[in-house]
């Protein structure tokens, strides 16, 4: 997932995260989704019913044509993986947290191609890392910083469940992915990392979206964190306001989004110990120029949980994504 640890852990936060956000992903997604279409069907006219399964396809017919996966419906997200399908999508982030021992950047470039319900992606980052310190001789600030190109990124999603009540009223995509990250052997990258995902993204009428997902991240290397194993999982809330409700210049969209990504270390020197960290911002879809739809976005970075805050007291996120 994304790289979000900029200054080494201090002190342990044990908290039963796994659990909690489990069962929120569950609840969130799959009740709402199970509950919602039992109730549909069994108020339905039978003609209705019939129209409804002829909207399904894919494997045992669990894909749905009127779903909004990969319309456009879903934000992208800044700290929390993206989960929409993308069909030609190009990025650039940068993200600047600091905490009270160090900062550190974070700037990522990411390419997304669909072929179909695929979509495969490339994240390439570059990493910078200042740790604060102080010269015990002289008294003066000494300050230490590593930096190079991180792990470079591939991965791979795939849509295996739809649900779509009648009307659209609720829109759920239940899907699996994967991601590879391949060492650089930098000084910041040293470990393969492999993570596979769940993911969940509900559409609630014409604004509101929940993406949610789930990963099991395993590090495998010579490196300081090799063979640590870690729970990881985020949620992305939008409120898609259009331009006819909202009239900002060249804006066909304004979207304000808020994000939860944490992360359980599962193993080695502190299992349990949790970090949650929270980002309040915003996305402008603005107008297209020629078949390129530029997407500007900013996020303010803040700890929720005391792991959290022993890394980053505060950050910031800016975002610029081309669709074509």
């Amino acid at each position: 997932m994304k790289h979000l640890k900029i200054v080494p852990l201090k002190t342990s936060t044990r908290m039963p995260a796994k659990t909690i956000f489990l069962a929120l992903f569950l609840t969130i997604n799959a009740s709402t989704a199970i509950t919602v279409r039992a109730s549909s069907l069994a108020t339905a006219a039978p003609d209705q019913a019939v129209s409804s399964d002829n909207t399904r396809y894919g494997l045992f017919d669990w894909l749905d044509h009127r779903s909004a996966y990969g319309q456009g419906a879903f934000p992208e997200p800044f700290l929390v993986d993206d989960s929409d399908l993308e069909v030609n999508e190009a990025r650039l982030d940068w993200l600047h947290t600091k905490g009270e021992s160090g900062q550190g950047d974070l700037v990522t470039g990411e390419v997304e191609k669909g072929f179909g319900l695929l979509t495969l992606e490339v994240e390439v980052p570059f990493e910078r890392d200042t740790l604060f310190g102080v010269d015990p001789t002289t008294g003066q600030g000494a300050n230490s910083t590593v930096q190079g190109m991180s792990n470079v990124d591939l991965g791979a999603r795939y849509p295996f469940y739809q649900f779509v009540s009648s009307g659209g009223l609720v829109d759920t995509t239940f899907g699996t992915a994967i991601e590879v990250g391949v060492p650089t052997h930098s000084p910041v990258s040293r470990n393969t990392e492999v993570v596979p995902k769940v993911f969940a993204d509900l559409k609630l009428g014409d604004h509101f979206t929940l993406q949610s997902i789930l990963g099991y991240s395993m590090l495998y290397g010579s490196g300081d964190e090799g063979g640590l194993h870690t729970f990881e999982y985020g949620f992305v809330f939008g409120y898609t306001i259009p331009h006819d409700q909202l009239p900002l210049v060249h804006v066909q969209q304004f979207i304000p989004v808020f994000e939860l990504s944490g992360e359980t270390e599962l193993n080695k020197d502190d299992p349990g110990h949790n970090s949650l960290l929270g980002n309040l911002g915003f996305r402008l879809n603005l107008k297209t120029i020629g078949q390129v739809q530029p997407r500007l976005g900013l996020g303010f970075i803040f700890p929720v949980d005391q792991g959290a805050r022993d890394d980053v007291h505060q950050g910031i996120v800016t975002s610029l994504v081309f669709e074509y």
